[in-house]
């Protein structure tokens, strides 16, 4: 594997680069400290076209490779991690399942406003029990002629409130143990949704995170990924796909704070000398 950076992906490690500086680190301080939210700036990466990179244009997104989105989740994370999260879980644990999963209408309905910034996504799998163990999900999906009824809740989820739609792990047959999980998607505002307050974390509060409850939730059956049991696989996939973008943001925090703490060292002065 070539793993030298074309003349393109220089192109694009400067645009973000350039776009972390000027755009980003003005008020990253106060958004940090406040738990707000990069909107606008957000709005004007997607203009630039870094939500989508790696999916098709046919379906909204750029069409480069996964190297070239992974330079842009390492260079904007340098500046604010915060924004870097958005963009990955919005095309690796929203949009990537939907397009490996879905439908032609999904990927058209879904997947195309995920690819070009339009919307932004979210996932939702960990509960107060559950997470890594798939088998022990305690939310439900039971099926209503043409809907299912989704009762349970999700801890910890990403744009839980800025998101506007999301890829959701329920269970829809427990005998089946893990095989018995299925994947929705259901967008913001269902009735029977409710977003509850954010959490207060340690770092990372430019990104709203959220438990989310869901009481007789009406999902349409149009909106399963897959088959009903596909939903651990739906899960995996998303989360492989996931681990380039947290991979990408921690090099760009790493660097950053080398970066920063080597710029102390030569401008400290102790005893005379530098």
């Amino acid at each position: 594997m070539d793993l030298t950076y074309t003349e393109e992906h220089e192109l694009i490690r400067k645009t973000a680069r350039e776009f972390a500086q000027e755009k980003l680190l003005p008020g990253v301080a106060e958004r940090d400290q406040t738990m707000g939210y990069a909107r606008e700036q957000i709005r004007e990466l997607a203009e630039l076209g870094f939500f989508g990179m790696f999916f098709p244009e046919e379906y909204g997104g750029a069409g480069l490779d996964s190297i070239s989105y992974c330079i842009a989740i390492e260079e904007l994370s340098k500046v604010d991690a915060s924004v870097g999260v958005i963009i990955s879980v919005t095309n690796s644990l929203a949009a990537y399942p939907i397009y490996t999963f879905g439908t032609e209408e999904q990927k058209k309905k879904f997947l195309v406003p995920l690819a070009s910034g339009q919307k932004l996504g979210g996932f939702c799998l960990t509960e107060p029990g559950a997470g890594s163990d798939a088998a022990a999900l305690t939310t439900t999906a039971v099926r209503d002629g043409d809907n299912y009824i989704v009762n349970g809740a999700k801890h910890f989820t990403t744009s839980g409130k800025n998101g506007d739609l999301f890829v959701v792990s329920v269970m829809t047959d427990k005998s089946k143990g893990v095989k018995g999980t299925t994947s929705l998607i259901i967008e913001q505002g269902t009735p029977g949704m409710t977003v509850q307050p954010p959490e207060h974390k340690l770092g990372i509060r430019g990104t709203d995170t959220h438990a989310i409850t869901f009481e007789d939730c009406r999902v349409p059956v149009a909106n399963r990924l897959g088959n009903e049991g596909d939903g651990f696989k739906v899960a995996m996939t998303a989360l492989d796909s996931g681990r380039m973008g947290v991979a990408a943001q921690a090099l760009g925090i790493a660097q950053a704070s080398l970066d920063a703490s080597l710029q102390y060292v030569h401008e400290r002065q102790q005893f005379g000398k530098y």
